[in-house]
Protein backbone atom coordinates (compact mmCIF):
# COMPACT_ATOMS: atom_id res chain seq x y z
CA UNK A 1 0.00 0.00 0.00
CA UNK A 2 2.89 2.38 0.73
CA UNK A 3 4.11 1.94 -2.81
CA UNK A 4 0.77 3.16 -4.17
CA UNK A 5 0.79 6.13 -1.79
CA UNK A 6 4.31 7.00 -2.92
CA UNK A 7 3.26 6.83 -6.55
CA UNK A 8 0.20 8.98 -5.85
CA UNK A 9 2.32 11.58 -4.02
CA UNK A 10 4.86 11.63 -6.83
CA UNK A 11 2.11 12.08 -9.42
CA UNK A 12 0.56 14.93 -7.43
CA UNK A 13 3.94 16.65 -7.06
CA UNK A 14 4.63 16.30 -10.78
CA UNK A 15 1.19 17.67 -11.62
CA UNK A 16 1.71 20.67 -9.32
CA UNK A 17 5.17 21.28 -10.79
CA UNK A 18 3.87 21.06 -14.37
CA UNK A 19 1.04 23.49 -13.56
CA UNK A 20 3.49 25.95 -12.02
CA UNK A 21 5.68 25.80 -15.13
CA UNK A 22 2.61 26.25 -17.34
CA UNK A 23 1.56 29.32 -15.35
CA UNK A 24 5.06 30.80 -15.60
CA UNK A 25 5.18 30.16 -19.35
CA UNK A 26 1.85 31.90 -19.96
CA UNK A 27 2.78 34.83 -17.71
CA UNK A 28 6.09 35.21 -19.55
CA UNK A 29 4.32 34.90 -22.90
CA UNK A 30 1.87 37.60 -21.89
CA UNK A 31 4.65 39.96 -20.85
CA UNK A 32 6.45 39.40 -24.16
CA UNK A 33 3.14 39.83 -25.97
CA UNK A 34 2.51 43.07 -24.09
CA UNK A 35 5.94 44.40 -25.07
CA UNK A 36 5.30 43.41 -28.70
CA UNK A 37 1.93 45.14 -28.68
CA UNK A 38 3.34 48.18 -26.88
CA UNK A 39 5.86 48.61 -29.69
CA UNK A 40 3.05 48.44 -32.26
CA UNK A 41 1.12 51.01 -30.20
CA UNK A 42 4.11 53.36 -30.08
CA UNK A 43 4.81 52.89 -26.37
CA UNK A 44 8.38 52.84 -25.08
CA UNK A 45 10.22 52.63 -21.78
CA UNK A 46 8.10 52.68 -18.66
CA UNK A 47 4.90 53.03 -20.71
CA UNK A 48 5.73 49.81 -22.56
CA UNK A 49 6.48 47.98 -19.31
CA UNK A 50 3.24 49.24 -17.75
CA UNK A 51 1.28 48.11 -20.80
CA UNK A 52 2.93 44.67 -20.65
CA UNK A 53 1.77 44.38 -17.02
CA UNK A 54 -1.78 45.28 -18.13
CA UNK A 55 -1.66 42.41 -20.62
CA UNK A 56 -0.45 39.98 -17.94
CA UNK A 57 -3.28 41.11 -15.63
CA UNK A 58 -5.84 40.81 -18.44
CA UNK A 59 -5.17 37.07 -18.55
CA UNK A 60 -6.73 36.66 -15.10
CA UNK A 61 -10.19 37.64 -16.31
CA UNK A 62 -11.13 34.18 -17.59
CA UNK A 63 -9.64 30.82 -18.45
CA UNK A 64 -7.90 30.66 -21.81
CA UNK A 65 -6.39 33.21 -24.16
CA UNK A 66 -9.52 35.03 -25.30
CA UNK A 67 -9.28 37.72 -22.61
CA UNK A 68 -5.76 38.63 -23.71
CA UNK A 69 -6.71 38.47 -27.38
CA UNK A 70 -9.71 40.76 -26.82
CA UNK A 71 -7.56 43.29 -24.95
CA UNK A 72 -4.98 43.44 -27.71
CA UNK A 73 -7.62 43.59 -30.43
CA UNK A 74 -9.49 46.42 -28.65
CA UNK A 75 -6.31 48.38 -27.92
CA UNK A 76 -5.12 48.05 -31.50
CA UNK A 77 -8.51 49.16 -32.81
CA UNK A 78 -8.66 52.13 -30.41
CA UNK A 79 -5.21 53.26 -31.55
CA UNK A 80 -5.81 52.65 -35.24
CA UNK A 81 -3.16 49.92 -35.43
CA UNK A 82 -3.90 47.36 -38.12
CA UNK A 83 -3.27 43.80 -36.91
CA UNK A 84 -5.27 40.87 -38.18
CA UNK A 85 -6.72 38.27 -35.82
CA UNK A 86 -4.40 35.76 -37.46
CA UNK A 87 -1.32 37.90 -36.80
CA UNK A 88 -2.22 38.41 -33.15
CA UNK A 89 -2.91 34.71 -32.58
CA UNK A 90 0.22 33.66 -34.47
CA UNK A 91 2.32 36.01 -32.35
CA UNK A 92 0.68 34.60 -29.22
CA UNK A 93 1.68 31.07 -30.30
CA UNK A 94 5.23 32.08 -31.26
CA UNK A 95 5.82 33.91 -27.99
CA UNK A 96 4.41 31.01 -25.97
CA UNK A 97 6.89 28.68 -27.65
CA UNK A 98 9.66 31.15 -26.88
CA UNK A 99 8.55 31.44 -23.23
CA UNK A 100 8.39 27.65 -22.83
CA UNK A 101 11.88 27.29 -24.29
CA UNK A 102 13.23 29.97 -21.96
CA UNK A 103 11.75 28.25 -18.92
CA UNK A 104 13.08 24.85 -20.01
CA UNK A 105 16.59 26.29 -20.35
CA UNK A 106 16.49 28.17 -17.03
Amino acid sequence: MTNMDDRKDAFEKKFAHDEELRFKAYARRNKLLGLWAAEKLGKTGDDAEAYAKEVVIADFEEVGDEDVFRKLKADFAASGVSQSDHQIRRTMEELLAQAVETIKNA
